[in-house]
Parts: C-alpha cells; sequence; structure tokens
C-alpha cells in the first residue's frame, strides 16, 4: 500500500497491536444473578431458595440436581457444595407491589420482582440484601440493621447470648451466624464459604445403625413364646357307638374262621395261608437254567 498517489498507510495499518481484552457487562451480570436461578439460568419462580454461599436457586432445578447431578453440566461447579434439601432455605420474599411499567418487554423484565419489606427497596442488586437461615425472610441489609434492634438473652451451656428477632415472623437469630448475605462481593463470599466449613466440621459424624443380634437363649425363649401347642383333639364319636362296633367287629372274626374251618384243603389252597412258598414268578414259572 501506499506510493500509488491514492492512499498514505499510516502505524495503524502497517503494525499489529494487541486487542483489548474484552469485559463483560456488569449490568448483565448482575441482572443474570438477581433475576435468574444460577443453576438452571431459567428465571427465578417461586420456590427460591438459596444456599449457604448466598446464590439463589429455583428449587425445583434444586431437586433435578440432586436426583441426577449430571442434568446440568456445572452443577458440581455452582452447586457441589449442596448435599441435600437440609444445605438450602426457602426464602419468604416479599412481591414488589408496583405494577411494571415500559413499553418494551426487556424494560418490564427488568423491573425487580421482589423488595424489602421494612425499607421498600427493590431487590435489584443495586442494594445489598440478607436473609435469616432460621425463618428465611429477605430484607435490605440497611432495613435490617434498622429495625433489628429487639434482643432477647438466651442461656446456652451455662453461657449467655443474646437474641435477635424476625422483624417480619418473630423468629429468633443470631446476627453472628444466621445472617446471610444474598448474591454476595467475593471477599464476602469467601467468608461465608469459611463459615460453612466450621460448621460442617462441628456436625456430628454419623455411624451406621448395626443391628443387635440376639443371644441363643432370647432366641429360644421367643420361639417358646411363638410356639403355641394345639390341644388334642376330642374324640367326636359317641362311646356307645364305638362299642357297638368293635362288638360287629369281632362277630364278623369268628364268622370268618368258623367258614374257613369247614373249607376243603382245595378251597383252602386258593386262600393261601399267608407264607411265600414259591420264589419263582410268573415268567420263570415252568421253566429252568441252562447255566449251571
Amino acid at each position: 500500500m501506499g506510493n500509488d498517489g491514492g492512499s498514505i498507510p499510516d502505524r495503524r495499518d502497517l503494525v499489529k497491536t494487541k486487542a483489548k481484552a474484552e469485559q463483560a457487562d456488569k449490568a448483565n451480570q448482575t441482572r443474570a444473578r438477581w433475576f435468574f436461578c444460577a443453576l438452571s439460568k431459567r428465571p427465578l419462580q417461586e420456590p427460591i431458595v438459596s444456599c449457604a454461599l448466598g446464590k439463589l436457586y429455583n428449587k425445583d432445578a434444586i431437586l433435578e440436581y440432586l436426583l441426577d447431578k449430571s442434568t446440568y453440566g456445572d452443577g458440581e461447579r455452582i452447586c457441589g457444595h449442596i448435599r441435600s434439601l437440609k444445605d438450602v432455605k426457602t426464602l419468604n420474599l416479599t412481591p414488589n407491589p408496583a405494577p411494571a411499567s415500559g413499553s418494551t418487554t426487556a424494560e418490564r423484565n427488568d423491573k425487580a420482582r421482589f423488595i424489602c419489606p421494612l425499607s421498600l427497596k427493590e431487590m435489584s442488586g443495586s442494594q445489598p440484601f440478607v436473609y435469616i437461615w432460621t425463618c428465611g425472610c429477605v430484607f435490605s441489609q440497611a432495613g435490617l440493621k434498622t429495625m433489628g434492634k429487639s434482643k432477647e438473652k438466651e442461656e446456652q451451656d451455662g453461657e449467655t447470648s443474646e437474641l435477635d428477632v424476625c422483624p417480619q415472623c418473630a423468629a429468633k437469630y443470631t446476627l453472628k451466624d444466621d445472617v446471610l448475605f444474598l448474591n454476595p462481593s467475593p471477599v464476602e463470599e469467601e467468608k461465608m464459604q469459611e463459615a460453612m466449613e466450621r460448621r460442617r466440621q462441628l456436625e456430628p459424624v454419623k455411624t451406621k445403625k448395626t443391628k443387635k443380634r440376639k443371644n441363643s437363649e432370647d432366641d429360644g425363649e421367643v420361639a417358646k413364646k411363638k410356639k403355641t401347642t394345639a390341644p388334642p383333639p376330642a374324640s367326636s364319636t359317641n362311646p356307645s357307638i364305638a362299642a357297638a362296633s368293635r362288638a360287629v367287629i369281632s362277630s364278623l372274626a369268628m364268622e370268618e374262621v368258623k367258614r374257613k374251618a369247614n373249607m376243603s384243603d382245595a378251597v383252602k389252597s386258593l386262600y393261601g395261608d399267608g407264607t411265600q412258598k414259591r420264589t419263582e414268578t410268573f415268567m420263570t414259572r415252568g421253566t429252568f437254567t441252562r447255566y449251571a
């Protein structure tokens, strides 16, 4: 290029400079964190839950993840710390009563759906919001600081601790352990991660329950208890009928003896005397073997 009378190249045309790194739009990032589920990337729909790190999820997405952890490709990276529904809390959110003003659909979708019930500030990411783990109520940080002044004292293991009272549902909580940020900053998220790990280390170790084997003596006693001895069957025959039947049987036997006594020898041979005299069968009767 150049020296042809048409154009003169400058340094931008001849020297390749390093391209500037693309910067993500902070407004879109904030909107994605406060208006969409961190796991499924779908718009937030009640019931909405949050974990110990303050991320917002649709409850149905968490259920799908717990049933099949391969449902979402980046599920382990986003919510791998969630082991069961006990690790999330259903949030008590206050709907925004203001109508969604805006001519376009995008402007209506940018409208915050929830507000702080104390300060009436919109939950859009411009103000820090917190929730109470014991009850799940959501407030702006400034509103909770203003209203959360009523305290009660409770004794545990000989130590007296001050408890705050939720201004919405009157549930007791501790400001140090039970107040968690929603979508915290990276520095605050690291602190919440450390606090979660400390709580999990204090959890009791679950041991598998083993069935106790019973002794042989106990087994014998149980078997004896279960075994029922049936009473001897009662005779249903009338004694007079039984005596008559025995007399008839004996008379028939005597008549049979008399009848056989008057028989000839030829007739008696037909009945036999009960002894086996011949060892051959009907197939070998009258034959002889050739093998001596």
